[in-house]
């Protein structure tokens, strides 16, 4: 079975910069990490392995040190990794993030399964894997919490809903969002971590992906970041005392006065 899982390097959520002008992330020199829900997307792919065999590739778009993250995913088990990179590619938005990625994909050839993690901590869209589904037109799954079973042709989840979870056999190939109930991701070994400092790393450009001009990059982005600011701090709340009616009475006044009802 082939199984690529698509990753981000995010920022440390301590050490997040914007850059005022464009408004996006400032990411290179930035300390960065793994996005850790997709730790959770490479534990599910490499349990897969383990248990139907094939090959687990790791694939993300970003600046060359994005290849730190990759190669945490080989030393983690992976057998392979993809550097999507390209000046071009900078100020992506959601949509020419899925388009870049999902043309990168087929690049790579056949595959059977994408995974990707439920979201990323930097943006919180969960807006990517299901873009990569629908620009190669198969069929996704998001919010999984559980893989229950792989046929040949199709694979059974448990997808987490408000108040329980729901159990959907979809057809492969496939694109699955990964929740971070599925599982707790295996530590680093030695012997992997030597393998990835050793791992060639490929690298594919905008040429190389064969990517539509006016698709990709900043120009293919229907959205654009207006304003970043940081929210005013809360103010104190306040205590409401006696009897509970007494409460309740001087709750309405309050709501009232501020308008809020």
């Amino acid at each position: 079975m082939e199984i690529i899982v698509c990753i981000k390097q995010v920022p440390d959520t301590t050490e997040v910069k914007i850059d005022p002008e464009k408004g996006t992330l400032i990411r290179e020199g930035v300390p960065s990490i793994v996005n850790p829900f997709d730790e959770y997307a490479v534990e599910a792919a490499l349990r897969i392995k383990e248990e139907k065999g094939g090959k687990v590739t790791v694939i993300t778009m970003g600046p060359p040190q994005a290849v730190d993250a990759l190669r945490k995913c080989v030393a983690m088990g992976a057998d392979d990794a993809v550097l999507v990179s390209d000046r071009a590619f900078a100020g992506s938005d959601t949509w020419s993030t899925s388009y870049t990625l999902a043309k990168a994909i087929q690049a790579l050839g056949a595959f059977d399964l994408i995974l990707c993690g439920k979201q990323a901590i930097d943006g919180d869209t969960a807006q990517v894997g299901p873009g990569i589904a629908e620009h190669l037109k198969i069929s996704q799954v998001t919010y999984v919490q559980k893989v229950l079973g792989v046929k040949e042709d199709a694979i059974e989840v448990e997808r987490g809903i408000e108040g329980g979870y729901e159990v959907i056999e979809t057809p492969l190939p496939a694109v699955l969002t990964i929740d971070k109930s599925a599982n707790q991701p295996r530590l680093p070994s030695m012997m992997g971590t030597m393998k990835a400092l050793k791992k060639e790393i490929k690298t594919l450009t905008a040429r190389d992906i064969n990517v539509k001009e006016g698709f990709y990059g900043m120009d293919g982005s229907p959205t654009r970041v207006k304003r970043t600011f940081t929210p005013p701090p809360r103010k104190g709340g306040r205590m409401l005392g006696g009897e509970m009616e007494e409460a309740l009475r001087e709750l309405v006044k309050i709501l009232r006065e501020e308008k809020i009802v």
